[in-house]
C-alpha cells in the first residue's frame, strides 16, 4: 500500500466534502439503532484523524491506526493543536496487533478498497475479529462495484482549493480495479511545484465481503447506502456494512 507522502499534506483540504461531523453523527446514531455501546473504539485506517478527533470530542474512547507515517504525523499534529489526547499507531490493517480487545471498530472512506488483494482483506477482517469483544461491532464502508465501473472507471477529475490544484486520473483494470494517479500543483512565489501520488483500489462484491466477514467470525446485521439507513440503491457509490462479532476467539 502507498504511503501517501504528497497526499497527506493536502488530504484534509481536498476531502472537505467528506463532512466528518455528519459522518460522526451517523456512526453514533447507527450504534444506537443496533443497540450497541461504542466502548473502546478503533478508527482503522484513520488517515489524518479527522473522524477520530470528531469521535473523541463526542466523548468516545477512541484511538487511531494507519499504515502511513505521513498521515499519522498530520493526525497527531492536529490533535495536539486541539488539545485532544488521542493515541495513534502505525500499522497495516492486515497486520493489526493490538494491546487488548476493542468494543467497536470503524473503517471509513473506502479504506478497505485500498487493499487490492483478496487475501489482504481476509487477513484484515481476521485481525479485527481476533481483537473484537463478544458482540462487538465492526462498521466499515466500501466503494461499490458500480462506482468503480461507472463513475471512476477511465475518468479524470479536478479538485481545487486555495492551497493546491489536483488532477485525478483513473484507469479501469479487470472491471474491478481502478488505478489512480494524483498530480498536485502547489503555487509558491509565483511558481507551481508539482508532486504526485499513485495507488490502486479494488471493488469487492457483497457476496465476497459477507463470506470474508463470516470466516472472521462476524455476522452481517445490515448493509446501508452512504450515510443512510436504507438498503443501497442499484447505483449506490458507497455501501456501509454493520457486522457483529458472534464467534469471538477471545472467549476461547
Amino acid at each position: 500500500m502507498p504511503s501517501y507522502v504528497s497526499f497527506a499534506q493536502f488530504y484534509d483540504g481536498l476531502m472537505e466534502d467528506a463532512n466528518y461531523k455528519e459522518r460522526c453523527d451517523y456512526i453514533l446514531e447507527l450504534a444506537k439503532r443496533h443497540n450497541h455501546e461504542m466502548g473502546l473504539t478503533l478508527d482503522l485506517a484513520c488517515g489524518t484523524g479527522s473522524l477520530t478527533r470528531e469521535l473523541c470530542r463526542r466523548g468516545v474512547d477512541v484511538y487511531g491506526i494507519d499504515a502511513s507515517s505521513e498521515m499519522l504525523c498530520e493526525a497527531m499534529q492536529k490533535s495536539m493543536e486541539e488539545g485532544l489526547d488521542i493515541l495513534f499507531l502505525r500499522q497495516k490493517m492486515q497486520e493489526l496487533n493490538l494491546y487488548g480487545t476493542i468494543n467497536t471498530c470503524i473503517c471509513t472512506l473506502d479504506s478497505i478498497n485500498h487493499m487490492t488483494r483478496v487475501e489482504d482483506v481476509r487477513k484484515a477482517f481476521d485481525r479485527v475479529g481476533l481483537f473484537m469483544d463478544n458482540d462487538g461491532l465492526f462498521v466499515f464502508d466500501v466503494n461499490t462495484v458500480y462506482k468503480h465501473q461507472e463513475v471512476l472507471a477511465d475518468n479524470t477529475f479536478v479538485l481545487e482549493n486555495d492551497k493546491v490544484y489536483c488532477v485525478w486520473q483513473n484507469s479501469l483494470e479487470d472491471d474491478c480495479v481502478v488505478n489512480i494517479t494524483l498530480d498536485f500543483f502547489e503555487k509558491e512565489n509565483g511558481v507551481y511545484y508539482r508532486s504526485g501520488e499513485s495507488f490502486s483500489e479494488r471493488a469487492y462484491s457483497d457476496e465476497l465481503l459477507r463470506n470474508l466477514l463470516a470466516e472472521a467470525g462476524f455476522e452481517v446485521e445490515a448493509v446501508y447506502g452512504d450515510v443512510s439507513f436504507k438498503k443501497p440503491e442499484i447505483d449506490e457509490q458507497r455501501a456501509i456494512y454493520v457486522a457483529r462479532m458472534r464467534v469471538s476467539r477471545n472467549s476461547e
